[in-house]
């Protein structure tokens, strides 16, 4: 019986793992081929739409890091 249930865990790990990893795969070829000028889209945005924010906050541990 052990055996049974380990060898249904490994098939199950390998199945979840594998369609992960081909999701993962398909999305990085979608966005090379059909993704063109629009890869930044999304951030390019973002960084406009907060470009006059306020800066808050202090000079803490919790302060967020911008790179």
């Amino acid at each position: 019986m052990a055996a049974y249930i380990t060898d249904l865990l490994i098939v199950a790990l390998l199945v979840i793992g594998i369609t992960a990893l081909n999701g993962v795969f398909t999305n990085a070829i979608g966005e090379k081929i059909f993704g063109r000028s629009k890869k930044s889209q999304f951030v390019d945005m973002s960084d406009r739409m907060s470009a006059n924010f306020k800066q808050v906050g202090g000079q803490g541990k919790f302060r967020k890091k911008t790179y």
